[in-house]
């Protein structure tokens, strides 16, 4: 009989719980890390099991795993989940069959509208890229050096239930910012487990994938259509020079860039669910209006 597959998934946030709820309908286990009590509380509420990071011994934990996600971020200091379990995931090397990491787009830095792809270099232009360059290269050596069967994922922004631009619209508080040539990429969180998904299914050790979907857009644009979709008036533009921002804010603005998707196509034979924003943000809705009030 084979073996039940288990999936190791550390930082078990947004985008890992939705490709959990699709891998325990199909009879896998699903260990999810948090650093919060409450945070284990809700894991624990979709189906899947919880532990508190860190544990006390991370060996027993990678012991029962056969796939492994790492949606945990770096910071200054390094990867968390290297740091801590770097040698407990060498000495288990032939025991998994796939492990993915979450790295983003903002790798490639600005390009000012220009195509990127994943063979175009890496050039962050913020700490947060800098940081996530570094993070998959330490991912990567593991891959060179010893074989484990790393693959990495560069996420564009992430939207879906709950992460649309809806609630601020209806609020009023959406702004559409301009910034002249200003491009976004962009994935439904669906989309990205169906390329998790894609990828388990067949595994390419080394490979990079960058998961956005068809089309970069202004941010302005997405606004906009959002209101029209409410029937709602669309928020005036605000010149991007003048806005009041604060420094967060304004740095998502530093980076202009259109990423190619072709790969997640041809190699793992992906059909986006939502190819734009359009379909997107149309299917948020319709959930919405179909959920008891």
């Amino acid at each position: 009989m084979a073996k039940k597959p288990v999936l190791l998934s550390f930082g078990h946030g947004y985008s890992a719980q939705v490709l959990a709820r699709r891998l325990m309908a199909q009879g896998w286990r699903v260990i999810g890390t948090t650093r919060s009590a409450e945070k284990a509380k809700a894991i624990r509420a979709t189906g899947a099991e919880a532990v508190i990071w860190p544990p006390t011994k991370s060996g027993p934990l990678l012991d029962l795993a056969t796939h492994v996600l790492i949606s945990a971020g770096p910071d200054a200091s390094g990867d968390p989940v290297l740091s801590r379990c770097a040698g407990a995931l060498g000495a288990r090397g032939d025991q998994f069959d796939w492990i993915g990491y979450l790295s983003t787009t903002g790798v490639y830095g600005d390009r000012g509208g220009d195509w990127v792809d994943e063979t175009s270099p890496c050039k962050p232009t913020t700490e947060r890229g800098r940081w996530r360059v570094a993070a998959e290269h330490e991912w990567l050596a593991y891959w060179h050096d010893i074989g484990l069967p790393v693959h990495v994922f560069r996420l564009a922004g992430i939207y879906g239930p709950e992460r649309g631009p809806f609630a601020k619209v209806r609020a009023g508080t959406a702004r559409r910012i301009v910034k002249a040539g200003q491009l976004f990429s962009r994935i439904h969180v669906e989309d990205i487990a169906t390329v998790l998904e894609g990828s388990i299914a067949r595994p390419h050790p080394g490979a990079i994938y960058n998961v956005c979907d068809d089309e970069a857009a202004p941010p302005e644009d997405v606004i906009a259509h959002a209101a029209q979709l409410l029937g709602l008036p669309v928020p005036p533009a605000e010149d991007f020079d003048g806005a009041e921002m604060t420094p967060m804010a304004r740095s998502f603005y530093a980076e202009s860039k259109r990423v190619s998707n072709a790969r997640i196509k041809s190699e793992l034979r992906v059909k986006l669910a939502y190819p734009t924003y359009r379909e997107g943000l149309a299917a948020l809705l319709a959930a919405e209006t179909t959920q008891p009030s």
